[in-house]
């Protein structure tokens, strides 16, 4: 299947489908004839000898900078020379593509200025799967994410290196393998890949798309939980949660009781204490919140993903050129570092949750620490402390990258959004989430096995995968394999995929 790309239709799910799932992409006619005419303009310019920021001029600092016509096609290659500079680790594979993805929207637009060649390459290493080798730190998040999408630039010179076929190889053997030429970069065609803050938006996207897969299973894991402590469910009603009005939390109570349905609890046939703590009460407002604000930063994302960030921008039909800060990465920055901080929020309810479990004085009846045999064996006691340290982590981690800017350039950029921060301390939360969820679903199904009451529906499905993976703690064993086994499944959303397929979206 081929999706056709215009600009405005890039989405989350769309983004998923090509980085993910080998969705190819097209140009629509209409975004080849923008790039086009674009182009022209900007060959016009050039030949009139207007002056137009990082195309007859330096960049940053050295903006006042007039090139002679000589100079105008070799800037482009130093400029990219100069400006991958990142450093640390290879960016995942999925990452790059993002960035690739979002910039060829940004393209599609017909402001940038480029030659359609370059698109095009951009969009024909995508559908071959050839990817640039890229660091992942570099990016300040302003003036684009230069540092990584040089990286990508470099390709287009046949320099650098790129991955073809899970092998990393210099970047025109892994181009001429793909059958895909080499552009080279010609006035304005370098800045016009690197000027834009696609790589934290793109990576934003993935994690937008992975985190609200992941609140779906901590409504699943905190069912599994209820059932098992005995939990009084009169606070899922859903008219409490309608006359208050917030969408997630109506959609955290709908999953909660759809999960639990049909279950002795949720039935009314089991003794419950009147109240019972704000662990077990306020999950559906907890979760809610988080819910909401996903909702929200998706919407801020897609924005971002259809926008235009360039410097300067083409308005073809007005013939002229602006410059100015679309590059700015914080409209995405400063809502996904809230979004961090709403994982690790519902990541504390878990813990909590595992805590009451665990706890003989909290969890109404259930074995200290879910053991048979308290004192010779410890049971999931250490399964506590392996969640408590991530949680710390999540905690320091969860601190805004948005308000952390630093001046570069001689201060011509005293101001940045630190962006790729929040997008690379965003996947370090949500990887730490898998584990602490994956505990609070370990002990659940701990704890399941010591109750003789009908379970909830949705929970008897969830007790069920978890059982192919992990042994009930008869005996006490190493954990590590096991955490590692249920971090895993958790990642895989394999209980969010059985526990759908069953009972349709838990949300509904």
């Amino acid at each position: 299947m081929t999706k056709e790309i215009n600009g405005k239709n890039l989405t989350v799910d769309f983004l998923v489908s090509v980085i993910r799932n080998n969705c190819k992409i097209k140009l629509s006619k209409d975004s080849v004839e923008k790039i086009k005419k674009c182009r022209s303009l900007v060959d016009k310019k050039i030949a009139d000898g207007e002056i137009m920021y990082g195309i007859n001029t330096g960049i940053g600092e050295f903006s006042e900078t007039i090139l002679n016509p000589d100079q105008i096609k070799d800037f482009q290659k130093y400029l990219v020379y100069n400006h991958a500079a990142g450093i640390g680790d290879p960016a995942p594979i999925e990452h790059v593509r993002a960035a690739m993805l979002s910039r060829i929207n940004v393209h599609a637009k017909g402001m940038s200025g480029c030659r359609l060649i370059i698109t095009e390459t951009l969009v024909e290493m995508l559908n071959k799967g050839v990817t640039p080798y890229v660091c992942a730190k570099g990016s300040v998040g302003a003036c684009g994410d230069l540092a990584p999408m040089s990286q990508i630039a470099l390709v287009l010179l046949g320099e650098g290196k790129a991955y073809f076929n899970n092998k990393l190889l210099n970047a025109k053997e892994a181009m001429e393998k793909a059958g895909i030429k080499i552009p080279g970069l010609e006035a304005r065609d370098g800045l016009s890949v690197i000027n834009g803050s696609n790589f934290l938006t793109g990576m934003s996207a993935l994690f937008i798309f992975d985190t609200k897969k992941w609140f779906k299973q901590a409504n699943i894991a905190a069912a599994m939980s209820m059932d098992a402590l005995i939990a009084n469910l009169g606070p899922l009603n859903k008219l409490i949660h309608e006359v208050r009005g917030f969408k997630g939390a109506v959609k955290s109570s709908n999953a909660l009781r759809k999960i639990l349905n049909n279950g002795d609890l949720l039935n009314g046939t089991l003794n419950t204490k009147v109240q019972d703590a704000y662990t077990l009460r306020s999950t559906p407002q907890v979760i809610g919140a988080a819910i909401d604000y996903a909702d929200y930063c998706q919407k801020q994302v897609e924005i971002e993903l259809n926008g235009v960030g360039d410097n300067p921008i083409f308005f073809v039909d007005q013939k002229i050129q602006l410059s100015g800060a679309n590059f700015q990465g914080t409209p995405v920055s400063l809502p996904l570092d809230m979004l961090g901080a709403a994982v690790t929020m519902v990541s504390v309810l878990s813990e909590r949750r595992m805590n009451r479990l665990n706890n003989p004085a909290l969890s109404n009846g259930l074995p200290a620490f879910l053991t048979k045999g308290a004192g010779m064996f410890s049971g999931l006691m250490l399964s506590q402390y392996t969640a408590d340290t991530q949680i710390v982590e999540q905690r320091i981690l969860s601190a805004p990258a948005s308000i952390q800017s630093i001046p570069a350039a001689a201060d011509q950029e005293d101001f940045v959004s630190m962006g790729m921060n929040t997008a690379l301390k965003n996947f370090q939360i949500l990887d730490n989430a898998y584990g602490i969820l994956g505990i609070e679903f370990f002990a659940a199904a701990q704890a399941l096995d010591f109750r003789k009451h009908k379970f909830g529906e949705g929970v008897i499905e969830a007790h069920e995968i978890i059982r192919k993976y992990i042994d009930f703690l008869d005996i006490d064993r190493p954990l590590y394999d096991d955490h590692n086994k249920i971090k895993k499944l958790v990642k895989s959303t394999e209980i969010l995929s059985q526990v759908e397929l069953s009972f349709g979206n838990i949300y509904d």
